[in-house]
């Protein structure tokens, strides 16, 4: 099986904005497009993705989870980037028909086909380092991806990084590519020097993110998570989470969470942390590092809570439970 993300449909939708509209969507070939090298995202990051999944279901058809959200965020990114506006109903319809297009070609659960909605902007100017680009290309790719834990799960150790931030703050709920490429140092850094496996960055000891998924601690039948603000991604997954343990009766608590409060719930035998995100739904969180000292949560492995969340979701994914929040859409 390739590596995650790394096999593409031979085909992916593109539309163009000349600065006074957007061109009629068509289906190229996915592997090439061409830009000046001057064009604006080459130097000035003017860029932002999503990432999202179809599935099959049982009875054959293909459903796409929570597309609209996906579509507000890339939208939002859009706009906070300052590139040219996306219509919803542009990108909506980029989406449904390229996954139609390679409906066959939509994996079995637990696989699933990832979209990559992309927005880039490529007006060539090398003199544009405080303006935007007038001009943009949105595309979107498709990439059928496998079991996330076919080599079975195991849980993560995280570095707690109590000074630097993931991002600049004012960024943090952009999808950008700038955002993941200025935590990939720091990830580097902690998996060479304490074997960690990401960064959970916690600046001035308020626990945010880490460096690709948001953090999730569940004491008992509360779930605790940072409020949304400005400063970190407000990811859909972690919505979806939320929301779901909400539906089972649990508390969920949106609030500041220091570290000394992490450390010391994790040190309780009932306490689990995870990560959420699209590619694995919920990673179960064993071990905290903090000042050279390993920290265990709870049991150090995976938790049951952990568990039945990311299997409720999955179910709802997967078309085995309903889908009452409406986050399915059918397309074919």
């Amino acid at each position: 099986m390739a590596a995650f993300g790394t096999r593409f449909m031979p085909e992916m939708a593109l539309s163009t904005f000349d600065g006074d509209g957007w061109s009629q969507p068509v289906q190229v070939a996915a592997d090439q497009i061409s830009l000046h090298p001057a064009a604006h995202v080459l130097h000035y990051s003017s860029t932002c993705f999503e990432g999202l999944k179809a599935f099959r279901h049982d009875d054959g058809s293909v459903n796409i989870f929570r597309m609209e959200a996906n579509i507000a965020r890339l939208i939002q990114s859009s706009q906070l980037l300052a590139l040219p506006k996306v219509t919803p109903e542009l990108l909506e319809e980029m989406i449904v028909n390229i996954v139609k297009k390679y409906v066959t070609d939509v994996p079995e659960p637990p696989g699933s086909m990832y979209i990559r909605p992309t927005h880039i902007g490529t007006e060539p100017s090398i003199g544009k380092a405080a303006s935007p680009s007038l001009t943009s290309m949105l595309y979107v790719l498709l990439s059928p991806v496998g079991d996330y834990f076919s080599g079975g799960i195991r849980p993560l150790r995280l570095l707690l990084e109590e000074h630097g931030s993931r991002c600049a703050a004012h960024m943090g709920m952009v999808k950008s590519g700038g955002n993941y490429a200025s935590a990939l140092q720091p990830i580097m850094q902690a998996r060479a020097s304490v074997n960690a496996d990401q960064v959970l960055f916690c600046p001035g000891g308020d626990v945010q993110e880490t460096g690709a998924a948001n953090f999730l601690l569940i004491d008992g039948d509360e779930m605790i998570t940072k409020a949304l603000d400005s400063s970190f991604l407000h990811g859909i997954t972690r919505d979806s989470i939320l929301t779901i343990a909400r539906d089972m009766g649990m508390k969920v608590s949106e609030r500041e969470l220091s570290v000394d409060e992490l450390i010391e719930r994790a040190s309780k035998p009932e306490t689990e942390a995870a990560l959420s995100g699209t590619a694995a739904v919920l990673t179960p969180v064993g071990t905290l590092i903090r000042d050279g000292k390993d920290y265990r949560v709870g049991s150090g492995t995976q938790g049951p809570t952990t568990e039945k969340l990311r299997k409720a979701l999955n179910a709802i994914q997967w078309g085995q439970t309903a889908d009452k929040h409406g986050w399915l859409t059918k397309v074919s």
